[in-house]
């Protein structure tokens, strides 16, 4: 196995990364390292379907709960983190196994991305901010177009605080926030193998509306209650998919079980876009689920070797 520098799981949200990425690390005597940008968070456990100590299973994992959740964290820091921790990981003579669902953020430490870090600058975010209040999410979404089309069309106009650091940086700085990775990121950094795991998707939606159940069962009301008590509300890490649906519910815009549905629908509409991401921009190996150890060994060692 000294060929293989990484490896990498990828999958939609539900398609069972974290006991394949156990099976794995046992076998390949692997750590693993966090590639989801919600689970560097503390206390946002339940929501984002953070790995129990029970189901690590005495693997060591990293990049887990690295960050407060009134804290900001950008895939440049991520990418700068990991590559450090590959280095640790590969020094004890170990298989560092990123494991996780957010595409950029495996993309960025696998391929050679540079983030120019850009300074903020406060007046002009907070005029973009007053003219969000008093236009609404559309018409800045329709401002972005105007000055960066292509960072527009990967921005949702819901997501407000992207939007708003586009413009920011558009106007900040004389290249487009979109014109920066443009021609980076296929130079691989590592050999590296990426498995996905590809689920149907009539059975990956069900095992999305079961995962809900399973979380509000196990305490996402209580868990987002704590984080709404601390006044953790207008941060990165409560616009996760489970926690800004309760938080409409704790301002009594919806009713519970109206917050749960969404819950679900957001989910399976990321998984959605996980997928088209993992398709579009990464050289996936994709298995089957059920597949067993013996199958996917092959398949690692082969590509190992290009």
């Amino acid at each position: 196995m000294n060929e293989l520098e990484v490896l990498a799981i990828v999958g939609p949200t539900a398609s069972g990364k974290t006991a394949l990425s156990i099976k794995l690390a046992k076998l390949l005597d692997g750590e693993v390292i966090n590639g989801d940008s919600m689970q560097v968070y503390k206390g946002l456990d339940i929501g984002t379907a953070k790995i129990t100590l029970d189901e690590m299973e005495g693997i060591p994992h990293h990049l887990l709960d690295i960050k407060q959740p009134d804290e900001s964290f950008s895939v440049a820091e991520y990418q700068k983190i990991v590559r450090a921790k590959i280095a640790e990981i590969r020094a004890k003579g170990k298989l560092p196994i990123l494991v996780g669902g957010t595409g950029l953020y495996v993309q960025s430490v696998l391929y050679d991305f540079q983030f120019t870090e850009e300074r903020v600058d406060e007046t002009i975010r907070n005029k973009y901010y007053e003219q969000l209040a008093e236009l609404g999410p559309l018409a800045m979404h329709e401002k972005l177009k105007q000055v960066d089309p292509r960072s527009a069309a990967e921005i949702h106009p819901n997501n407000t605080r992207r939007v708003v650091r586009a413009l920011e940086i558009a106007e900040h700085s004389d290249t487009t926030k979109s014109a920066e990775p443009q021609n980076q990121g296929h130079e691989p950094m590592y050999r590296h193998v990426i498995l996905g795991l590809d689920v149907e998707r009539e059975i990956l939606y069900e095992r999305i509306n079961l995962r809900v159940d399973r979380m509000i069962e196990r305490g996402l009301v209580q868990e987002a209650k704590l984080l709404w008590d601390n006044d953790i509300r207008d941060t990165q890490s409560v616009q996760a998919i489970g926690y800004k649906e309760i938080f409409s519910y704790f301002r009594e815009e919806i009713s519970l079980a109206e917050a749960i549905e969404q819950i679900k629908q957001n989910s399976r509409r990321y998984a959605k876009r996980q997928l088209t991401y993992f398709r579009n921009k990464l050289p996936v190996v994709w298995i089957e689920p059920e597949i067993t150890l013996s199958e996917i060994l092959p398949s690692i060692m082969q590509e190992s070797h290009h």
